[in-house]
């Protein structure tokens, strides 16, 4: 009888040792020497059952049920690695990851559990407009751009009272510079890390972090215009002068790049190769050669030199600039109109 129950014993453990070397060897990485990256996506609200199977589609688990479990029932994972059980258990997070084929099972859920995901990293250039930055967010796969126009035009949200916000959108407001994102976020998001920089980088100007949101809305109108006008840095500020000294004379600005804006951003047409005599008289507010003044708000969300420029202006005589060198992007600028025509008679090309 003893012989028979130790038997038996011995039988169990041996059925015990296979299957815990099974589990063990299926737990282990796919490839110990396969050390390339694999990006997965795990989207929200994808299920564990899932998880398991794209992990084994993507051939960085051999065993997808097993790992199902090993994620549902942590002390299977310290029985396996030796660690201690969450106390709370994993909980596998969305996102975009770099896994590797020579991971093993710990190391992979220690990963999707981390939240540290990929980035998508996107460069804003100077000048854009907030439909020009939703169609990257977009082509990027960061967010809708219907969504993030609708968001940036949305002036009941919260965003618009937190920070103060003038004017209609938060058009202007959007500071451009290079962003960390991750695969669908949501428009807020996105919009609402562009603003807090756009707070927190115009302290690195004079005197404009301390203005009054009315105050702070002229100059970025101001510097949104100077923006989409200068090649040349150090003409940055001249130009800045010109606008501002038309405005004292309520002449108006006369700049083109406030049409394009009419055409591109209000009636939706394509980026026009040229400006036409016809696209002057365009009934519209932001028509600067229509209108005197200011536009109605920001053209385009400018950088640290057009805000510098527009918020710390040098004081000129000057009240017309013109393009002297198209390949260089340098201006000529003029105190009166006569020497102006001189000017554009010298510098125009046919």
């Amino acid at each position: 009888m003893k012989k028979i129950l130790l038997f038996i014993a011995s039988f169990l453990m041996l059925m015990l040792l296979c299957i815990y070397a099974f589990v063990f060897i299926q737990t282990r990485p796919l490839n110990k020497a396969d050390d390339r990256d694999v990006r997965v996506e795990i989207p929200s609200g994808m299920s564990v059952t899932q998880i398991s199977k794209l992990l084994k589609e993507e051939k960085l688990i051999k065993n997808a049920r097993l790992f199902y479990f090993s994620v549902r029932f942590p002390a299977l994972n310290s029985f396996l690695f030796f660690k201690e059980p969450a106390s709370s258990g994993l909980v596998l997070k969305s996102g975009i990851y770099r896994l590797k084929p020579s991971m093993d099972f710990s190391e992979i859920q220690k990963e999707l559990s981390s939240g540290q995901q990929e980035f998508i990293v996107i460069s804003l250039p100077e000048g854009l407009t907030i439909s020009k930055i939703a169609a990257i967010l977009e082509n990027n796969k960061i967010c809708s751009a219907y969504d993030f126009i609708s968001f940036c035009h949305d002036t009941s949200s919260d965003i618009f009272s937190d920070f103060k916000i003038s004017g209609e959108s938060l058009e202007g407001y959007l500071f451009p510079d290079t962003y960390y994102f991750t695969s669908g976020m949501s428009a807020q998001a996105a919009a609402r890390i562009m603003v807090e920089n756009f707070f927190e980088k115009i302290k690195e100007v004079d005197g404009l972090a301390e203005k009054s949101p009315s105050e702070l809305f002229e100059i970025l109108t101001l510097a949104s215009i100077v923006e989409r006008e200068y090649r040349i840095a150090d003409e940055a500020p001249l130009i800045a002068s010109v606008f501002k000294n038309r405005i004292r004379r309520n002449i108006g600005l006369y700049s083109c790049a406030t049409v394009e804006y009419i055409i591109t951003e209000i009636q939706g047409k394509p980026h026009p190769k040229r400006i036409l005599l016809d696209d002057l008289k365009i009934d519209n507010p932001y028509n600067t050669y229509k209108w005197a003044g200011l536009t109605p708000g920001p053209i385009s969300n400018p950088g640290l030199i057009a805000l510098d420029a527009a918020a710390n202006t040098p004081k000129t005589d000057y009240y017309f600039f013109q393009i002297a060198d198209q390949g260089a992007g340098r201006h000529v600028f003029s105190t009166t109109f006569e020497q102006h025509k001189v000017n554009h008679n010298l510098y125009t090309k046919d």
